[in-house]
């Protein structure tokens, strides 16, 4: 019987993460929402919702982890 090709898993961590967009840039949620909101503006707060790409030196490794996008 033939062996099945050996495939890369997704890591699920990296899948929750990140985002892949429709034009193939990675996406990633701004740090900075999860606490102390009192503090901020609501323009700050605003900011800090909108998505952000992912640095270009590191979509290699974002990549090589979503192997299925």
């Amino acid at each position: 019987m033939p062996r099945p090709i050996a495939r890369r898993k997704t890591k699920k961590a990296v899948a929750k993460r990140f985002k892949i967009s429709s034009k193939g840039k990675i996406m990633r949620s701004s740090a900075g929402r999860r606490h102390l909101l009192a503090g901020k503006s609501n323009k700050r707060k605003r900011q800090l919702a909108r998505g952000a790409r992912v640095h270009v030196t590191d979509e290699y490794r974002i990549t090589a982890n979503l192997p299925f996008h």
